[in-house]
């Protein structure tokens, strides 16, 4: 992590809360937030960056509990030394509305993952997702333009955040 990854804490403030009117949220999968990071692939590190710039500008980024730890694990592993930045990113990132994994939530996930024959960590991204109203699934670990359970799958690397903010 060279440069700072949180948004500043008024940005988060400011921006986070409400979402623009009668627009759906965008569940974020952990992929993304670590692509943004990593600059072992910069193609990829700028279009998850600009679209989680356009996500705090819009206010319609949604995660999770389990994509926040997925976040940290991995951030963490990829760069030890960066512990406290990691952390300060997923604190700016409880204003996405975290979804948390409760009884309802790990059964439609169990739903799901029959249904689409899904594995069951993405079936609870798909779940969360749905749980937080959200129209689509920012990730490239399903297949992009998939439909699953009324949640639309977009892969930030093939479509920009204008086809879908």
């Amino acid at each position: 992590m060279t440069e700072p990854v949180s948004a500043s804490r008024q940005a988060v403030r400011r921006h986070a809360l409400h979402p623009a009117r009668d627009q759906p949220p965008v569940f974020v999968d952990s992929n993304v937030l670590l692509y943004a990071i990593d600059e072992a692939d910069p193609k990829k590190q700028q279009a998850a960056q600009h679209w989680r710039s356009e996500l705090w500008r819009s206010r319609r980024g949604r995660i999770s509990f389990q994509v926040l730890g997925e976040f940290y694990v991995n951030a963490v592993r990829k760069q030890p030394a960066a512990r406290e930045e990691a952390r300060s990113e997923v604190r700016d990132l409880l204003a996405w509305k975290p979804v948390v994994a409760d009884a309802a939530l790990l059964e439609r996930g169990w739903k799901i993952q029959d249904r689409y024959r899904l594995s069951y960590w993405d079936a609870l991204i798909v779940a969360a997702a749905k749980a937080a109203s959200c129209r689509y699934l920012l990730t490239e670990d399903l297949q992009a333009g998939q439909e699953l359970d009324g949640v639309e799958v977009v892969n930030p690397f093939l479509r920009d955040p204008d086809s879908v903010l």
